[in-house]
């Protein structure tokens, strides 16, 4: 018994200190190279639109959105949507972030296949957590059976991010490849973005690793219910 509740608040702790890492990892490359002007002098939406005219996808629109680092690409819209920040700014960080959600619309563009599956799976992955997370709680309270397909439903959401880490790493290497391919940064800035966007993509792997540990952890509850 003493064991159990060690492995599983050590879980707990693992699980919350790689999140926590994550964020002041990209926090601080965030607001290191946000400080730092790309040597072309190019806004995140200049720099958005020159890949995306490159590419041939001028139909997209570039807009501005509120929040920081709320960045994305809509696939559904055909939209890249870029935080004031990434938009206005000039900086080695609106260049990376502007550069990758370019990526994501190359990605579509091409229909790259681990996109079109992660886009498949949203609706289905929003559902099994929702209702995967309900039916450990009642798992606990009522019937242990009950842990077990809160578990298998939580699956997807570790499915979803296995699929969502090739994605990411993907635009930002094609984001890196453009901006090359451009001219649109040198030497100097090129270091600074494959940090910027390393950076970033641990976020992605924290994710994948954090939920790996909680799903272990809702096994560990369920394997020792005869112990306890």
């Amino acid at each position: 018994m003493e064991n159990y509740y060690l492995i599983n608040y050590g879980l707990i702790t693992l699980a919350t200190l790689i999140t926590i890492m994550a964020q002041i990892w990209v926090s601080s490359a965030y607001n290191k190279y946000k400080k730092i002007l790309g040597s072309k002098d190019l806004t995140g939406y200049e720099t958005a639109k020159k890949v995306l005219s490159m590419n041939h996808l001028d139909n997209i629109l570039i807009l501005e959105t509120k929040g920081n680092l709320t960045d994305h690409y809509d696939p559904q819209k055909k939209v890249v949507k870029l935080s004031g920040d990434i938009y206005n700014g000039s900086s080695i960080a609106s260049l990376a972030v502007a550069a990758h959600e370019c990526g994501h619309a190359i990605q579509d563009q091409e229909n790259y296949l681990p996109m079109r599956i992660r886009s498949s799976l949203v609706p289905y992955v929003n559902i099994c957590t929702r209702i995967g997370y309900f039916a450990i709680v009642l798992g606990v309270i009522f019937s242990y059976t009950l842990i077990q397909v809160g578990i298998i439903l939580l699956l997807a959401m570790l499915l979803f991010q296995l699929v969502t880490l090739p994605v990411e790493i993907n635009a930002s290497r094609r984001a890196l490849k453009q901006l090359e391919k451009l001219n649109l940064i040198d030497k100097e800035d090129k270091k600074y973005t494959k940090k910027m966007l390393t950076a970033a993509a641990f976020t992605y792997v924290a994710a994948l690793l954090s939920t790996l540990l909680e799903i272990l952890r809702y096994l560990l509850i369920f394997t020792s219910r005869d112990d306890r």
